[in-house]
């Protein structure tokens, strides 16, 4: 792979973990939803995994914010896997606004799988972990 392609493939895969990152902290389920593949899997620490959008949008809906929020995703380093599949292994720092002010509620890892498709990037398959 070129550096232009890779440097492309890589700007595309953080613009699309970048676009779910806020939309979840702003509770816009749809826009969450539109980033997954049909056959995406997504996996929660806690929870059997979540096959398909619907199953996805079900439960972002039951995660929208009550409180503000705020995701801190960083560190992500991308690997692609020919044209059009690519990892991204990033960490994440979850935040949330109560009386007291903004507090550090969890910090994890996110193992992103994504295909590309018609020039833009969705999620293939979501793993988190979280780290105590």
């Amino acid at each position: 792979m070129s550096e232009t392609s890779y440097a492309a493939t890589a700007a595309g895969v953080r613009a699309t973990i970048g676009a779910h990152t806020q939309a979840q902290d702003a509770g816009r389920t749809d826009e969450i939803v539109a980033l997954y593949t049909s056959d995406a899997v997504l996996e929660v620490p806690g929870m059997d995994s979540l096959e398909g959008r619907e199953a996805i949008r079900q439960a972002f809906k039951g995660w929208e914010p009550t409180l503000p929020q705020l995701h801190m995703v960083t560190n992500t380093v991308v690997t692609p896997a020919g044209e059009d599949e690519a990892t991204a292994v990033s960490d994440v720092v979850f935040f949330q606004r109560g009386e007291s002010g903004w507090a550090v509620q969890i910090t994890g890892r996110y193992v992103d799988t994504l295909r590309q498709a018609d020039g833009k990037w969705f999620f293939l398959r979501r793993a988190t972990t979280y780290q105590v």
